[in-house]
């Protein structure tokens, strides 16, 4: 498998990642409601899927770095437009240190090889 076909697969995890914690585990209100809760799960398991996939091609550091912090910054982003919940300084300064750390995982982390 190609290296693009990895990042296909990082890329689809990031989105089930982001989804399935954003919308169905918040919407499960701490697996009280039963059909949020299991398509929370069943999406989490394709995005656990779709990162074994990529794992295959890509190394696990940097993958699960990745879809750790894309996760992460996609899960804030989609909290703040859908359920208004505003980063304080702080957690902003956070967010954009992880989005660092993931460039320079991704674009520098080989270069010691």
């Amino acid at each position: 498998m190609k290296l693009l076909t990895g990042y296909i697969f990082l890329i689809a995890g990031i989105t089930f990642g982001i989804v399935a914690n954003g919308y169905f585990l918040k919407a499960s209100e701490g697996f009280t409601k039963f059909i949020p809760s299991i398509l929370g799960i069943l999406i989490i398991l394709l995005a656990y899927f779709s990162l074994a996939k990529a794992m295959q091609i890509i190394p696990v550091g940097f993958t699960y770095a990745t879809y750790g912090g894309l996760t992460t910054i996609g899960v804030t982003i989609l909290g703040l437009l859908k359920f208004n919940q505003i980063p304080n300084l702080y957690a902003s300064i956070g967010i954009i240190l992880i989005l660092i750390g993931v460039v320079m995982v991704n674009y520098f982390g080989n270069l010691a090889n």
